[in-house]
């Protein structure tokens, strides 16, 4: 008598994923220039753990944004993930992309994605040598 899991179909598991050497690197120098601007030049503290609540709240919203593709519900939209990588979410939208595998393919996401995490940089370099 045959079992039944020889009877099903077995799922076919996607294949794994590279972790991003562009993200992994930006987020690697980007704790470094953070660590040396605290140290060195006394950036302010809460500037820090602003970035690891927008990290962990941009984490979540990737997170939901997956489970509403997956169960094929209502979608976070593409400006709102953007916006707040640009306000300082952007490390953890990296991991996000990473561990959940989300947000990686498409071409113009991914550009413009990339222009917010430039433009938090920017803002944040302007915050520390001009205004600070």
């Amino acid at each position: 008598m045959p079992s039944y899991s020889a009877a099903m179909p077995r799922r076919a598991r996607p294949a794994p994923i590279a972790a991003d050497p562009i993200g992994m690197t930006a987020l690697a120098a980007f704790g470094l220039a953070f660590a040396l601007g605290t140290a060195l030049r006394g950036i302010p503290h809460w500037i820090g753990w602003l970035y690891v609540l927008a990290s962990v709240s941009c984490f979540a919203i990737y997170a939901i944004d997956k489970a509403a593709a997956i169960g094929g519900r209502r979608r976070v939209s593409e400006a709102t993930l953007l916006w707040l990588g640009t306000l300082g979410g952007w490390p953890g939208a990296i991991v996000a992309q990473q561990v959940l595998r989300h947000k990686t393919i498409k071409r113009s996401f991914r550009l413009r994605f990339w222009l917010s995490v430039g433009a938090n940089v920017v803002a944040l370099t302007c915050f520390e040598f001009v205004l600070h």
